[in-house]
């Protein structure tokens, strides 16, 4: 005789584990989980990730002066890159030891210069009663300072610069001496089926930076010389320390050439009236010529950025992240450029992969 009831329910219940609906809707929650963990990780460690970033950027020029020395001697790349690392330390060092004393005094003056030339705007500015009372600058940019997040003011500070700075050119230096083996970590993290197309991006990526670091040192050196003997011919203060700031301030498109510009005119100005306008004529020829002969001439061999493209990724990114994410805003993008034209290459691909499949060859039956 049979015991077991007739209304046994056979299969599994709905909070079981194994029943096909839960396993499918507690896929769909992890991923979901997994995601938002993974965006809060990268909000909490956004500091770490963009001193990373730095080291892979400053390792990608380090290869590109590797590569350059290697075409004119063919030596291992270890020799190659210890020479263009002593290089850069001789460049260095040479500068602050020829210029140190000059650009300590000069910074000196420039500061104070700025600051004087600041009261004196905000002066004009509260007597023409624009301004409610007459407002200090350094008040003005304590408060300003003040506004600023806890980011920047950790990476503005000087000791934390250069913290950031050194980890940055240790984590570059080490990157460029075996780029291949990274390489390899980060393609041991994709699935083998995606690891071609991944190297193919990665590649792509590694020459678009090395275009585009090109190109902003380029840029960076003829400004940077350029207005320096353009403000030693007119007579304007400090034209040692302008033509420095000048040049690497060069580095962030747009932003720096402003701010570049307000210094030369508040320093030219301090100076008289006919060394400002001196100092705003210079500042107009360097960034005509930088604008309309450099740049062009340089995006053609390196990478072409749309201005307001690079313009609005730079506020975006030093609103969010502050100074670093400022200087590394444009490489940033590039890269960002990079992995989405090459999806839309993969996509046109097979797209036309399955137009060919839908078609019968020619003369072949029906």
């Amino acid at each position: 005789m049979n015991d077991t009831p007739t209304g046994l329910v056979q299969e599994a219940a709905p909070n079981e584990l194994r029943d096909p609906l839960v396993r499918m809707e507690l896929k769909r929650a992890s991923v979901w989980f997994g995601l938002a963990i993974a965006v809060a990780l990268v909000v909490l460690l956004i500091q770490p990730l963009l001193l990373i970033f730095g080291g892979l950027v400053f390792a990608a020029m380090l290869d590109g002066g590797v590569r350059l020395l290697g075409r004119v001697l063919p030596i291992p790349r270890g020799w190659r890159l210890l020479i263009v690392m002593l290089l850069t330390l001789v460049f260095i060092v040479g500068v602050f030891v020829m210029t140190g004393v000059q650009i300590a005094q000069q910074f000196g003056q420039l500061q104070e210069t700025l600051v004087f030339q600041a009261n004196r705007v905000t002066d004009w500015i509260s007597s023409m009663g624009l301004m409610p009372g007459s407002a200090d600058i350094t008040s003005l940019a304590r408060q300003a300072l003040g506004s600023v997040g806890r980011l920047t003011s950790a990476v503005g500070s000087v000791f934390g610069a250069l913290t950031s700075l050194f980890m940055i050119m240790v984590i570059g230096l080490f990157v460029a001496m075996e780029p291949r083996l990274y390489e390899r970590g980060l393609q041991w993290m994709v699935p083998s089926a995606q690891r071609a197309e991944f190297a193919i991006t990665i590649e792509r990526m590694g020459k678009t930076m090395r275009r585009l670091l090109a190109g902003r040192l380029l840029g960076m050196f003829v400004e940077g010389v350029l207005t320096w003997i353009a403000l030693l011919i007119g007579g304007v203060p400090m034209a040692l320390i302008l033509g420095i700031l000048t040049g690497l301030l060069a580095f962030i498109p747009n932003i720096g050439a402003f701010i570049s510009g307000l210094l030369m005119v508040a320093v030219g100005f301090s100076a008289g009236v006919d060394t400002g306008l001196w100092a705003i004529a210079t500042y107009l020829v360097v960034q005509t010529f930088d604008g309309y002969v450099l740049i062009p001439m340089v995006a053609k061999k390196t990478v072409d950025m749309p201005p307001a493209l690079t313009l609005g990724s730079q506020i975006l990114m030093s609103t969010l992240l502050g100074i670093l994410g400022l200087a590394l805003a444009d490489p940033l993008v590039a890269m960002i450029k990079v992995a989405l034209e090459r999806g839309s290459e993969r996509e046109e691909e097979r797209e036309g992969d399955g137009d060919d499949a839908s078609f019968p060859a020619q003369g072949a039956a029906p």
